[in-house]
């Protein structure tokens, strides 16, 4: 799997699936480099820098659109240069393929 691949992908429902573990975690992780794994393998994130707080607002509406777009909404901490995004499938109790699609395509606002 490629970033370019899961630009292509939608997040679908997960009801009924199984959370990936530590191993597909990792795989799936090697595909959007700048996000960590927590230690219990259950989520991904990554803080994005701005300028100012004005730019940090921004990229958070465009992640809006897309969380809502997607049907898939992160946990954010938002404060005046930075954005920390979190991502886990709460369904799954872990991290899914929603979660990577989400993270590839935000990490394409900011041309990473």
């Amino acid at each position: 799997m490629t970033r370019e691949e899961l630009l292509l992908r939608h997040c679908r429902p997960q009801e009924g699936k199984i959370a990936f573990d530590r191993a597909q975690a990792e795989r799936w992780l090697a595909t959007i480099p700048d996000w960590k794994l927590n230690h219990a393998a259950s989520g991904i994130e990554r803080t994005f820098r701005f300028h100012d707080y004005y730019r940090t607002l921004a990229f958070v509406n465009a992640l809006a659109f897309i969380a809502h777009r997607e049907d898939h909404h992160p946990d954010l901490e938002v404060g005046y240069n930075r954005c920390t995004v979190r991502f886990s499938t709460h369904s799954v109790e872990g991290l899914s393929e929603n979660d990577f699609i989400c993270a590839a395509r935000i990490d394409a606002l900011q041309g990473s």
